[in-house]
């Protein structure tokens, strides 16, 4: 996640649009502003214009005719400053014109122009005392300023049409703008309300789904649905995290699940062990003694019969936390055949089929003749024909293969499939341990930390195969 998919950038950038906007509104506001300002400042220094060059034009003529009728310095000096104000009038008229071409403003120069010569020839013919001519051009530069007058008025007259017409336009304007402001605020108050939605959406959504998923887990349901968020931003990383959380909280209630139900285990082999353990010192002592006089006896067979009985008796009071070889599991079940032949003698035949580099995995202790022990109680004992066990084991792919199969009573389906679903106990229990297939089944799953440990064939009538399937790869470690 980067910095712009967050939360914050998403805030930042939406207060962005929205100052951005108002500062374009603004903008556009103060330039129509202004323009009409503009407009506005133009007209009205135009009439400014017009009337200070009327007042001059009368204060020139009024001057000039002074000047005539009392011919001295004072009226003199008079006369060339208003001649010089009339100028510059002039000047700011020419100037304003520079913008626009206009025939009634050519003309109101000529006259302004016409009226300064005919009050210079007027005062120039007062200096050179010639009566004549000077009263006529004083005529003349009274009538230019009347004409001047009449002109102003004309032209006021016509820079008012102008401004009525620019007052007109000016409240379109103002209309546009009314309308313009109410289609902005509409269209903000819109825009606002679809990111305030946005943005509740986008936090309060995921929040709820993930109070929801957190009430499922307080009350123990660590296998539903992960939160989905589909946003890019601080929710999306707090979902996976959730996610993970559960996920790691669900594998841990599961091991230890796992770890009770083998400690469990553990202690039902210790309570089924101390239920068999009467003084087994004492018991292996004598056992070795009977067997040493057997054989001084010259009794032979009764001395590997005793030898049998210990290493099958050694071997299930031994450590039951730690795990042995398969080799020392066959070694115990090869014991027990013993045994088994010896008590039988012709009535169950006992074969083995073992690979001798297929035993070198470790297996939970009491693994193979607790089925070997299963598979002659409840599958061929009862047989008065006799009947034949046999333990294989091979190598296949990945997995070291542990076979017992007997051509016995067989079993149902329904039989094997309780089994397999680690439902029953009680029905295939062996006589010297106590532990049934499901114990072993279930304890091997638990070593390996798999399922799939083990396969039944078995039909009424024709016997029973029980399958191990031991990896190969084990590195399960002993516990002490």
């Amino acid at each position: 996640m980067n910095w712009f998919s967050s939360i914050r950038a998403k805030l930042l950038l939406c207060f962005f649009v929205f100052i951005v906007l108002f500062n374009i509104l603004s903008v556009s506001i103060y330039v129509s502003s202004s323009h009409f300002t503009n407009e506005y400042h133009t007209s009205f220094e135009r009439f400014l214009i017009f009337n200070s060059i009327s007042q001059k034009a009368s204060e020139l003529a009024e001057d000039t005719k002074a000047y005539v009728r009392e011919q001295n310095d004072d009226h003199l000096d008079s006369y060339y400053v208003s001649l010089e104000e009339f100028r510059r009038e002039q000047n700011r008229l020419k100037a304003d014109m520079e913008r626009e071409e206009d025939i009634q403003l050519t003309n109101y120069l000529n006259l302004m122009e016409s009226l300064i010569r005919n009050s210079e020839i007027t005062v120039g013919f007062v200096l050179r005392d010639d009566i004549e001519r000077y009263t006529e051009f004083l005529q003349e530069t009274q009538s230019t300023a009347s004409y001047i007058q009449e002109n102003t008025l004309s032209l006021i007259d016509l820079e008012l049409t102008e401004y009525q017409q620019l007052y007109a336009d000016l409240q379109d304007r103002n209309e546009s703008f009314r309308l313009f402001t109410i289609f902005l605020f509409i269209n903000t108050v819109m825009l606002a309300v679809f990111f305030a939605f946005w943005f509740s959406n986008g936090i309060t959504k995921p929040l709820q789904t993930l109070a929801a998923a957190a009430k499922e887990v307080s009350k123990g349901n660590f296998k539903g649905k992960p939160v989905e968020v589909h946003s890019n931003d601080e929710m999306k990383l707090l979902g996976d995290t959730f996610n993970q959380m559960k996920t790691d909280i669900n594998d841990y209630v599961e091991k230890m699940k796992e770890k009770a139900e083998m400690d469990r285990l553990m202690k039902e082999l210790e309570l089924k062990h101390l239920q068999n353990q009467i003084h087994p010192h004492f018991l292996f002592n004598t056992l070795n003694t009977v067997s040493k006089m057997a054989y001084l006896e010259d009794a032979a067979s009764t001395s590997e019969l005793i030898e049998s009985v210990s290493v099958l008796l050694r071997h299930s009071l031994g450590d039951i936390d730690q795990s042995v070889s398969l080799k020392e599991e066959v070694k115990v079940v090869e014991s027990y055949f013993q045994i088994q032949q010896t008590r039988f003698q012709d009535r169950v035949d006992f074969v083995t089929e073992i690979d001798e580099h297929s035993l070198h995995v470790n297996v939970p202790r009491l693994t193979l003749q607790p089925l070997v022990e299963n598979a002659f109680i409840h599958g061929v004992e009862a047989l008065e024909g006799g009947g034949t066990i046999m333990l294989s084991v091979f190598s296949q792919k990945d997995v070291v293969v542990a076979e017992v199969i007997d051509n016995g009573t067989g079993m149902t389906q329904k039989q094997v499939n309780k089994v397999l679903a680690l439902g029953t106990e009680d029905e295939h229990t062996g006589h010297s341990t106590g532990l049934g297939m499901t114990n072993v089944i279930r304890r091997l799953q638990l070593h390996y930390k798999a399922e799939y440990v083990a396969e039944i064939d078995s039909k009424e009538g024709e016997g029973t195969t029980v399958r191990l399937l031991l990896p190969k790869a084990d590195e399960t470690e002993e516990t002490a």
